[in-house]
């Protein structure tokens, strides 16, 4: 069992945390991650009026923003939002600044949302870490569920990649999973059989409602695509946060992959959910005292 005061270790066990995301963040020493995933609820109220968000650097500025750099951050009044958030960009910014702050110096962030918002959050983040820090932004296109006749259907997810320096960054895509590559027959027959590297466009299908990787939980991501990111921005022995953490997904695949894991979620669901599916991690809440089955 933790301490409130030594919620985490670098030394200690794999851990799930039931509590408030960003009361646990804030209680993380800084530069201990050298991943970090977030699967945000994504802004799926319908919009009557959309909220106006401006991010410019300035000389001078209400804020002080990472590296040094002040910058200001213009946003419209939000309203008519149906979600469970009076205002999304007031929940996720702190959250962010709290990621950015965990991170180790090579570390990587990904931000994972969808068509609704991550036009904004890509100017939001811009300058809160600067736009050289941006790496990618990958598109998880799958196929699956209702297909609208009146638009084109939205079948992709967007997540948005950052880095903490970007020059000094770890990216290890020797180790990443291969694709098959379209039209083999214009490459060498050793190039056919190792496949090639992953672009930003990931196609991958969404977790089986029949699957054996289904856990039950509304929102899970499928391994392969977490399995990818682990492997590609950390070492084995390395740490990895999430701290919307939902079906455990992230530590599944740290775990699997000889990572270490902190996975946060204040859902009851959910920290069920990943006890039966990572039940060799400790399970506390936010002062450190172990949550019971």
């Amino acid at each position: 069992m933790q301490t409130a005061d030594s919620l985490w270790s670098p030394t200690g066990e794999n851990l799930i945390v039931e509590g408030n995301n960003l009361d646990v963040a804030r209680t993380l020493p800084s530069g201990s991650f050298q991943m970090i995933y977030l699967d945000p609820p994504f802004n799926t109220g319908r919009v009557q009026r959309r909220q106006n968000v401006a991010a410019r650097r300035v000389e001078s500025g209400g804020r002080v923003g990472f590296q040094g750099r002040s910058y200001e951050v213009v946003k419209g009044i939000a309203t008519s939002y149906d979600d469970q958030f009076a205002n999304y960009w007031e929940f996720l910014e702190p959250r962010l600044e709290e990621a950015w702050r965990l991170l180790a110096e090579d570390g990587t962030l990904y931000l994972h949302l969808d068509y609704r918002e991550v036009h904004y959050a890509k100017v939001l983040l811009d300058a809160l870490f600067g736009r050289e820090s941006f790496l990618n932004e990958i598109i998880w296109a799958y196929d699956f569920g209702g297909k609208s006749k009146s638009r084109w259907p939205a079948k992709h997810d967007n997540i948005l990649v950052y880095v903490k320096s970007p020059r000094k960054y770890y990216f290890n895509s020797e180790e990443v999973d291969r694709e098959p590559y379209m039209a083999p027959g214009l490459v060498t027959k050793e190039k056919a059989a190792r496949g090639k590297l992953p672009t930003d466009v990931w196609w991958h299908t969404i977790v089986s409602p029949t699957g054996k990787e289904k856990t039950g939980y509304a929102t899970q991501k499928p391994l392969g695509i977490l399995r990818r990111m682990v492997t590609a921005s950390s070492r084995e022995g390395d740490w990895v946060l999430d701290f919307f953490a939902g079906s455990g997904t992230t530590g599944a695949a740290a775990e699997e992959l000889g990572r270490r894991y902190v996975l946060v979620d204040e859902n009851p669901q959910a920290i069920e959910v990943m006890r039966r599916r990572l039940p060799g991690a400790e399970v506390v809440d936010a002062t450190g005292q172990s949550v019971a089955h």
